[in-house]
């Protein structure tokens, strides 16, 4: 009988361990330059979560990276364009620049920008997730959820059309830099632009009736439906999921690279310490075992190779 409750002691702490080796889960962001150019990722924490390993990094064409985050993170993810940065980081950006440094160190992207946003959940709640072009756009861009858990059914999400060619002339934002469609770098908001209470739903359109959809936010609607395209467009924007890694892909559609989600290999235990990894694409893939699984699978498996040791009761 004391060897069936040492047993079942023992059984009980590795439930334990599991249980909180599960709740302590966090998901890896992808990111993805498929763009035919060079680009500037930022990164931007939410009030009460830690930055990222990084706020801001250089990621040249075919490029992607792995980021790290904790359980219960909440934030931004965008792309800057046109940047040019000194030996120090210093410099500025066409588009999304965060304060003209190349780590963005808690500044948010100058609008235009083509927002990515996500609130994890802490143990088995849901992630809340959405695309966003409230701030404008600068850059098309897929998400993709993987490593789903459950019973929850994850959706894409993005934009992947580019506004900017058909961006009206009064929203535009011209550059000069090669690489871009007629010079067109940006497509700002209709807020941005001209700055009243009805297209940025303050004041006395500060809430869901009064502000109403508007014709410079149907026409980022119609080309992007399951993104924000004002304040108030939540109905068809956000969703929910509880995924292991999100792939964040820039210029989606672009033929340079057929197949950037092949291309990542599996991200390293926790226990390595890697948090922040820089990879070429190539032709490669993987089928990556989700985390909770693996610890899953070893914790079973020393369980039985002690039970193997103990005599008969």
């Amino acid at each position: 009988m004391s060897k069936f409750i040492v047993s079942w002691k023992l059984l009980s702490f590795f439930y334990v361990l599991y249980t909180l080796l599960c709740s302590s889960f966090s998901s890896i962001f992808t990111i993805t330059n498929n763009c035919p150019y060079t680009i500037w990722p930022g990164t931007l924490a939410g009030a009460g979560t830690p930055p990222l390993p990084t706020t801001g990094l250089q990621l040249d064409s075919g490029q992607s990276v792995k980021l790290a985050s904790v359980p219960g993170w909440s934030g931004r993810i965008w792309a800057r364009t046109g940047c040019t940065f000194d030996a120090t980081g210093i410099g500025k950006c066409q588009t999304g620049d965060c304060g003209g440094r190349l780590e963005c160190d808690g500044n948010g992207a100058a609008p235009p920008t083509s927002l990515f946003e996500i609130t994890l959940g802490q143990g088995n709640d849901q992630d809340y997730y959405d695309v966003s072009m409230v701030d404008g756009y600068n850059l098309p861009l897929l998400v993709l959820p993987r490593g789903v858990y459950g019973s929850t059914i994850c959706n894409a999400t993005g934009c992947v059309t580019d506004i900017n060619r058909g961006c009206p002339k009064e929203l535009q934002v011209v550059g000069g830099n090669e690489g871009y469609q007629d010079n067109v770098v940006g497509c700002r908001s209709a807020c941005e632009a001209f700055g009243s209470d009805q297209y940025c739903c303050s004041g006395q359109f500060a809430n869901p009736t009064t502000c109403q959809p508007s014709y410079y936010s149907t026409i980022f609607k119609k080309a992007c439906p399951r993104a924000y395209s004002y304040a108030f467009d939540d109905g068809t924007s956000t969703f929910t999921c509880k995924a292991y890694e999100y792939d964040i892909v820039f210029c989606p559609t672009n033929n340079k690279i057929t197949k950037p989600n092949d291309a990542f290999p599996p991200p390293p235990p926790a226990s390595t310490g890697l948090l922040y990894e820089k990879v070429q694409q190539d032709s490669s893939s993987s089928i990556i075992l989700p985390f909770q699984v693996t610890i899953f699978l070893l914790v079973a498996t020393i369980y039985v190779m002690i039970a193997k040791t103990w005599p008969p009761i």
